[in-house]
Formats: C-alpha cells, sequence, structure tokens
C-alpha cells in the first residue's frame, strides 16, 4: 500500500477553517430556530424565517466575497448581532444558537478587542431579548442567560488562547522563514566558495600536467642544447625544434585552459596515436628506450584526457627522479573499464613518502571519473603506476 503523504489542499488554512464552521453553523445554528419557529404564530414564523434567510445570505457573501464594498465582515457581524438579538426575541430564547455562532465573531475579525465587543453585544442582546419576548420577571437568572453568559466567557477564553497560540506559531514561522533564507544565503554562499575552490584546484592540476610540464620540458631541453652548441650542432638543432614544438603545445593547452579554443590534446578515438605521439617526443628528448602496447580503443573523451595525462605525468617523474633506462606502456581493455599501465627500471621512492602534487592529482583525477590510481614502488626496484578507469557506453 502506498504511504499516505499530505497534499497541499489538505492543510488547515483559515479559508477551510471557516467553510467548516460554515457548514456546522448551518447545520447547528440556523436548522433548529427554523424548526423551532415551525409551530409559532404566522408573524412570528415569517418574521424568524425571513432573518434565518437574510442572514445565511449575508454570510454566504462575506463568505464568498471577502473583498466586496457592500458587506464588509465586520457590518455581516452587526447583522449577525441583530438577528441573535431578534431570535432570542421571537423564541424566548437563543442561547444556543449564539453558541454555535460564536467562532464567526473571532474567525471574521483581525484583533481581540473586536471580537470580544461584538460578541460580547451579542451575548447581551440575546439575554436581554428573550424576557421582552415573555414579558419582564423578576426571575432574571433563566436558563437562557446563564447559558449564553457562560457561552460568552468561555468564547472569550477560549479565542483568547487560540488567538496568542496562532500568533506564537506566525511569530515562531516567520522566524523559521528568516533563518531558513539565512541558511540560504550561507549556503549559497559556501557552494560559491566550494566551486570556486574546485576550479582553482582543476586548473592547478590542468596547469601542472601540461603548462609547467611543458616549461620543465623547455627549461632542460633549452640547458642540453646549450650544451651541444658546439660539441653537436645536429643534437643541438633537434632539441632547438623540440623546444619549438613544446612551446607550440603549451600556447595550445594555455588556449584550451582559458576557454579560447575546444579541449584539446587527444582527438576522437585516437589515444593510442596520441599516446604513440607523446612517447616518441619523450624518446627523442630523453633518449631512453620505450615499449609500448597500445591498441586502438574506443573511448569517450574524458577518458582519453585523464589517461594522456596520466602519461604524461608519469613520463615527467621518470624524466625528473627515476633515472631509469627502459619504460615500459601497456594499455588494456579489461570488461566495463581499461587499464593504463606505466613502468621503469629507475631507482623507485617509497610510495607512503611521497606526498607529489602530481601524484595527487592523477589519483583525484581518476577518481572524478570513478577510476582509481595504484601505484607500487620500492628503492632499487622501479616503478609501476596502474591507471583504471570504467569504459562508460559510447552513443
Amino acid at each position: 500500500m502506498a504511504q499516505w503523504q499530505q497534499q497541499p489542499g489538505d492543510r488547515l488554512t483559515p479559508d477551510r477553517i471557516r467553510r467548516w464552521n460554515s457548514a456546522g453553523w448551518i447545520l447547528f445554528g440556523l436548522l433548529p430556530p427554523a424548526v423551532a419557529v415551525l409551530d409559532a404564530s404566522p408573524a412570528r414564523r415569517y418574521w424568524l424565517l425571513g432573518l434565518l434567510v437574510l442572514i445565511a445570505l449575508c454570510h454566504l457573501v462575506v463568505l464568498t466575497r471577502p473583498d466586496n464594498r457592500v458587506l464588509r465582515p465586520r457590518t455581516y457581524l452587526a447583522v449577525l448581532v441583530l438577528v441573535l438579538g431578534a431570535t432570542s426575541y421571537l423564541l424566548d430564547g437563543g442561547a444556543a444558537f449564539y453558541a454555535v455562532s460564536l467562532p464567526q465573531f473571532w474567525l471574521f475579525t483581525r484583533a481581540p478587542r473586536d471580537a470580544i465587543t461584538l460578541s460580547g453585544a451579542a451575548a447581551a442582546l440575546t439575554v436581554f431579548a428573550s424576557p421582552l419576548g415573555q414579558g419582564w420577571s423578576p426571575q432574571f437568572l433563566t436558563g437562557n442567560a446563564v447559558f449564553t453568559v457562560v457561552a460568552y466567557a468561555a468564547g472569550v477564553g477560549l479565542g483568547l488562547w487560540v488567538y496568542r497560540f496562532v500568533g506564537q506559531s506566525n511569530e515562531r514561522q516567520e522566524q523559521l522563514i528568516a533563518e531558513l533564507a539565512v541558511t540560504q544565503e550561507e549556503l549559497a554562499t559556501v557552494y560559491q566558495q566550494q566551486g570556486a575552490a574546485e576550479e582553482r584546484e582543476r586548473l592547478a592540476r590542468e596547469i601542472h600536467d601540461t603548462l609547467a610540464q611543458g616549461f620543465a620540458s623547455i627549461v632542460v631541453l633549452a640547458e642540453a642544447a646549450r650544451a651541444a652548441t658546439v660539441t653537436d650542432p645536429v643534437r643541438c638543432a633537434e632539441q632547438l625544434t623540440s623546444i619549438e614544438q613544446t612551446a607550440r603545445e603549451n600556447l595550445a593547452e594555455a588556449r584550451v585552459l582559458v576557454g579560447s579554443a575546444p579541449e584539446s590534446g587527444v582527438a576522437p578515438g585516437s589515444l593510442a596515436t596520441t599516446l604513440r605521439r607523446t612517447l616518441d617526443r619523450f624518446v627523442q628528448d630523453t633518449g631512453l628506450t620505450v615499449t609500448a602496447e597500445l591498441p586502438d580503443m574506443n573511448l569517450d573523451q574524458r577518458t582519453r584526457i585523464a589517461l594522456l595525462r596520466c602519461t604524461q605525468e608519469s613520463l615527467a617523474n621518470v624524466r625528473k627522479h627515476s633515472g631509469a633506462s627502459t619504460v615500459g606502456v601497456v594499455l588494456t581493455e579489461r570488461a566495463g573499464g581499461v587499464e593504463l599501465e606505466i613502468t621503469d627500471d629507475g631507482c623507485g621512492f617509497v610510495v607512503e613518502e611521497s606526498h607529489g602534487f602530481g601524484l595527487d592529482g592523477m589519483g583525484r583525477r581518476l577518481a572524478e571519473l570513478d577510476g582509481e590510481l595504484a601505484v607500487t614502488s620500492s628503492l632499487g626496484d622501479g616503478t609501476r603506476v596502474l591507471a583504471s578507469l570504467p569504459t562508460p557506453s559510447q552513443d
């Protein structure tokens, strides 16, 4: 069975309270006097039925058209006071009709003073009109009078309590709304700050993986070219060409970062080709031996870029820190995923003691795509970097 949930239309609004009160007032307020007067004289019967029809029509107008300019709620209550007094006179008592009508004095007024004043006037007419119809008697404390006074006192007490309770509820609601607005502003600020921090982190990672690595290569190549200027002019020319190519690539990456060019670095469906080009440049710049197994795979753009950045960072670490002579790169397609393994025979390091930005950046980049980074190394035994990523279905 589906769980019941309160709908907006189920809320107990003031309009709904007035409608429910109107139904009870018609059933227990108007009908009993109309039935009771049927046995009275024709004159009294016609007068009372006419008054009941009049107040019923007035009630309908105020209930359905509260903003009309002819019959305001306060005017309607004044008419109700007179009708209650007339009913008490014509029926020789109208305490029950008065008691059922009491809630209207609180529902159709905005201030407790108005409700107390008008309901008090209605109580007075109900009490004093009854003896006029019966003839004056020294025995004034009749059941009609006592019941009316008790109903008035109870109505005032209950009305004041409800008014105070509603007022406190409204104040609490306004306070909660104000606190909610402040909280929303604070959350918006936090989200904005968080978004700015994440964007700064992303840009820092992109700069480290692209521009910083390129500039580091340019520095190394420039130093080597300067050293080979006299001794090996051919090698110097090759290194100058590499510097030019690296500078052009950095310029392209810079344009990507500032948004003036589409995301580049790897063409659609050509990760293997891009990795081979990257490895060829690495061999050209370092002279190291590289073995690669790079089958063609159809991968989405984000996966291709993440694997390219991991390769570039790993090769930069090999160049700067490992002292390796051989590097191996293997790209493997697994069930529901892809793995990129990069190994070297360098000096290795203690993984637990390494907190470089590059490794951390690779791990966060892969984590954003629900991937994992595993780094295995020990002193004197080289390093193994394994990047694993799920492969979403291609559209």
